[in-house]
Parts: C-alpha cells; sequence; structure tokens
C-alpha cells in the first residue's frame, strides 16, 4: 500500500526550513564559486598551472584523501575525458608502493583544503626526489603542501554550506570548479573538439553520432530489395515483402541506383486505382532516389532523411555503384537518434 510520506515526516522537518537549507546551500556555494572566479586573474597561477601541464610528457596524477579524494577522482576523469591522460592516485596508497607509478615527466595535481594531509606531507618528499611537477589545490597558501608545490591554485571559500562550518560542501564545489576549470582550458589550448571528444567516449551517444558511418549501419548490397527496370511490378512487390525495408530499390546494368519504390507509393497507387498488374517495375518506380556515400557520417543521413522527410537513404560507393540502404529504424537501433 502507498503511503503519504509528507503525513508521516516529523514535525521538526518543516517544508519551508528544508527548502529555505537548500537555497542557504546554494547561495553559500555560489559565492565560494564566485570568490574563486575573483582570484583568477589577481595572479598568474592559473595559467603558469595549465602550462606546465601542457608541456608535461608524462600523465597527470591527482591525489588526496577523504572528500578531496573524491573530488580527484572526479577531477582526474574528466582530465583524461577531454584531452589530458590523468588518472588518480590515493595518497596512502602511494605512501604503501603506488608512489612507483610517478615518473620524472608527470605533474601530480595534490588536493588537500587544510595543505596538511598527513598523508599527502608523506609523500611529498619522494615527489620531489622523481622530479615530477608539483601543483597543489589548498585554501592556504602557507600550509606546507601550498608551500612545497611549484604553482599553489587558491580554492579556499568564504565558509562552508554546512550550518556548523564543518562537513566539506562549498570547498569540494570550489575544488571541483577549479578542476574543471584546469580541464576545460587545457582542452582550449589543445584544440580538444567534438571529433576528440567521440574517439574517447565511443561507446556514448556522442560517440555514436561523430564516429559512425553509412556503412557501419546500413544493411549491405547483397541483403537489399533491388530490382531492375523491366522486372514484372508483380515480382518486384514480392521482393518488396521479402526485403523487410518497405521499398525496392530499381538499378541499371551497371548496379547504380536510378529510381525507388516505397510502400507509401503502394498505398498511393491503390488509392488511384492504377491498373498496375502487367507494369513494369521501371514504370512506377521514382526516378533519381535520394543517395549519400557511404563514407557519410550516420548522423549526416539522420538530419538529411529528417530533412527531405524520407524514410529510406542509399548508399552508395565512389563510383555511383549501390553499396548498401539505410532504414530510418537502423539509425534508431544505432542510437544515431
Amino acid at each position: 500500500m502507498d503511503r503519504d510520506i509528507m503525513t508521516e515526516t516529523p514535525l521538526s522537518l518543516d517544508p519551508e526550513r528544508l527548502v529555505a537549507r537548500a537555497e542557504t546551500t546554494f547561495a553559500i556555494e555560489i559565492a565560494g564559486i564566485e570568490a574563486l572566479k575573483k582570484r583568477l586573474r589577481q595572479n598568474d597561477s592559473f595559467v603558469r598551472a595549465v602550462a606546465i601541464i601542457l608541456a608535461a610528457r608524462g600523465r597527470v596524477i591527482v591525489t588526496g584523501v577523504g572528500k578531496s579524494g573524491h573530488i580527484g577522482r572526479k577531477i582526474a576523469a574528466t582530465l583524461a575525458s577531454t584531452g589530458t591522460p590523468a588518472y588518480f592516485l590515493h595518497a596512502a596508497e602511494a605512501a604503501h608502493g603506488d608512489l612507483g607509478m610517478i615518473t620524472s615527466e608527470d605533474v601530480v595535481i595534490a588536493i588537500s583544503y587544510s595543505g596538511q594531509s598527513d598523508e599527502l606531507l608523506t609523500i611529498l618528499p619522494a615527489i620531489k626526489r622523481f622530479g615530477a611537477h608539483l601543483i597543489a589545490l589548498t585554501a592556504r597558501a602557507t600550509s606546507p603542501l601550498a608551500q612545497a608545490a611549484e604553482v599553489h591554485l587558491d580554492v579556499s571559500v568564504p565558509q562552508e554550506a554546512c550550518p556548523h562550518n564543518i562537513a566539506p560542501t562549498a570547498s569540494t564545489t570550489a575544488t571541483l570548479a577549479m578542476g574543471d576549470a584546469l580541464a576545460m582550458a587545457l582542452l582550449e589550448a589543445r584544440g580538444f573538439g567534438p571529433d576528440d571528444f567521440a574517439r574517447t567516449h565511443p561507446a556514448g551517444a556522442l560517440g555514436r553520432r561523430l564516429l559512425l558511418r553509412l556503412a557501419d549501419v546500413m544493411r549491405p548490397r547483397d541483403r537489399c530489395p533491388v530490382a531492375r527496370a523491366d522486372t514484372p511490378f508483380t515480382e518486384a512487390l514480392l521482393t518488396m515483402t521479402q526485403g523487410g525495408m518497405g521499398m525496392v530499390i530499381e538499378v541499371d546494368e551497371h548496379d547504380r541506383p536510378i529510381g525507388i519504390f516505397t510502400d507509401g507509393d503502394l498505398r498511393r497507387l491503390l488509392e488511384r486505382g492504377t491498373d498496375w498488374r502487367h507494369a513494369r517495375f521501371g514504370d512506377v518506380a521514382h526516378p533519381a532516389p535520394k543517395t549519400l556515400p557511404a563514407t557519410a557520417l550516420a548522423a549526416e543521413a539522420a538530419r538529411f532523411m529528417e530533412t527531405h522527410r524520407i524514410n529510406h537513404i542509399l548508399a552508395v560507393h565512389a563510383d555511383g555503384t549501390l553499396a548498401g540502404a539505410v532504414h530510418m529504424h537502423d539509425l534508431m537501433h544505432a542510437k544515431v537518434i
């Protein structure tokens, strides 16, 4: 039986108070990011951090513990997906052997709001010994971590959203925003575009739209319903039924598509009461069917079909011969649309 949760809510959980707390949280976190934005042009730390990462021949290793570690994982993932090879290294694990992942060609981004997390301070000498670059994200420029870094990025916030000013809230939001800013600045500097993004996300919707070509989703020539101009129309209809694409393609003697007949055309033919029993296929097929190169992007085919309000597109080789055919359902099945 469904229960009305609101009627069972304790009196202390007043809806107005809950919404007000949420609004206060948003306001405090927005203020934290606004403070971050204002500091950005006060020195060249951000630009120097980007320059160090761009010049590095190795990878970016993001490290931290606790909530900073969780934020670090996301920053590393964002960097990696936008053209900057990166991975996350837990500071505690680093002290127990994983420091071997760091080389002199790498850049370490160490995250600690206080700038004095014991786990990070423990591995600082090793990072220095390896010769890796060190960028620190902390709230205190005078902290041991900030002092040891080549570049310190100040991620301090006026206050936490936590009413007791204890739980990391606004500070983790600001740190995450700084990580996103680094990733987007690096993306800009590298000229990392949608095609590059698609190559790192081949299983995603963007990857499908930008990487799949007609040749990847089309029904190949040997599976296409095809007829010649002199084929009896009744035989062409049987071919259309067996083909399962709701159409028949007319090809010439060189196997180039020169006409098409769809199930919509058949309905219109029946509505007109035309006697087609003795007709040839070439007499009823529509000339000049819509075609695209088999190398065209599947997304381009989807736009083309939507623009022309058609359900089929024919794919052709460079010499104009039939390569295959695509139905709108094929694009939907491939999740291009």
